[in-house]
């Protein structure tokens, strides 16, 4: 992995820096104000794999969907298939250890069985590898492509960190030379707007309130039209609750409006999945989980990404410039099987 560390006189240079010299796959893990008024961004960049034929497959980032799915599960296979002979030694598969790991990450019961289940058809010897095959039954991953999207709609509860997601989709839409518009549809919150405001200064995007949806509708058309994405920060709701879900209904159904659900790491793993599956009957697809690196259990993560909502990125950083990660089925194994985070 590749480290570096970037001064500049704010964050849109800065942002340009670490494109211009680590390219558009570098991910921002932290940024802070440096004694002079200018910002300090610290950027990671993954080494690329070997490749296993000559002509490697495109990056993740460009590729559609489908491409996406194909290579992340042709490279699943090959890993599962392929371990190497020095490899540490490895925990071995064990039904009853693999359920007591799910317990401690609050797991509902229905999920951890049916983890365990599929994890034993697998007949991997290795647990990670087996637990790893069993989520990617049941999960699928579709990060979001930013040089593509035109209007992304965030909805979810209070505090599941929507106004830290929008922020940090515009970031990432800048280092793809994109202009964005970040929008407030929630102007009687309290410092819901100025706070936005505030990101859209550090990025230099454009910035707009709108309160209903026939004003949201002509601002998406027009930022459409000039080729501006639309980052959508709307108000806290309870999913669950069928008047609330109502009051949404009509911003998700906007022309070129994709709806995106934003559900907290923190909550109850059973809250968690009811929330998700909420914000689907909203026209959500994708899902964007938060406060990864806050939780200790990994229950809420896992219940929201198995209720059939692709999992497009979580977030581990409270910085606007820490990145959105796509996990995999591999990833979330190890953090499930990291016995030290579950039991802090």
């Amino acid at each position: 992995m590749q480290l570096r560390t970037f001064l500049a006189r704010d964050m849109k240079e800065a942002l340009g820096h670490v494109r211009a010299d680590m390219g558009p796959n570098a991910v921002i893990i932290a940024s802070e104000k440096s004694k002079g008024g200018g910002v300090m961004v610290r950027a990671a960049l993954d080494e690329p794999d070997a490749p296993v034929q000559p002509d490697a497959p495109a990056p993740v980032e460009s590729a559609p969907v489908a491409d996406f799915e194909m290579h992340y599960r042709d490279g699943l296979m090959r890993r599962l298939r392929a371990a190497p002979t020095d490899a540490p030694a490895r925990t071995r598969f064990d039904r009853t250890e693999l359920l007591s790991a799910l317990h401690r990450h609050r797991a509902p019961d229905s999920i951890a069985h049916a983890l365990a289940e599929d994890a034993a058809k697998a007949q991997l010897t290795d647990m990670t590898l087996a637990l790893a095959s069993a989520i990617d039954k049941h999960m699928t991953s579709a990060p979001i492509d930013l040089t593509a999207a035109t209007a992304l709609l965030l909805v979810g509860p209070n505090g599941a960190g929507k106004s830290a997601v929008a922020a940090k989709l515009a970031a990432h839409a800048k280092l793809r030379d994109r202009r964005v518009t970040l929008v407030a549809a929630d102007s009687a919150g309290a410092g819901a707007v100025a706070r936005l405001e505030t990101f859209a200064k550090h990025l230099d995007a454009g910035m707009a309130v709108a309160e209903a949806a026939p004003e949201l509708q002509t601002l998406v058309a027009d930022c459409v039209s000039k080729k501006t994405l639309v980052v959508i920060d709307t108000a806290g709701f309870d999913p669950r609750d069928a008047r609330a879900r109502n009051a949404f209904s009509a911003l998700g159904q906007i022309a070129h409006v994709e709806t995106l659900a934003v559900v907290s790491a923190l909550n109850d793993a059973e809250e968690a999945g009811e929330i998700a599956v909420a914000l689907k009957t909203l026209g959500a697809r994708r899902l964007i989980v938060t406060g990864v690196d806050l939780a200790r259990r990994a229950g809420a993560l896992l219940s929201a990404a198995m209720q059939d909502l692709a999992l497009a990125h979580i977030t581990r950083s409270p910085f606007v410039a820490g990145g959105l990660e796509t996990p995999t089925s591999l990833s979330i194994a190890r953090l499930l099987l990291d016995e030290n985070r579950s039991r802090q």
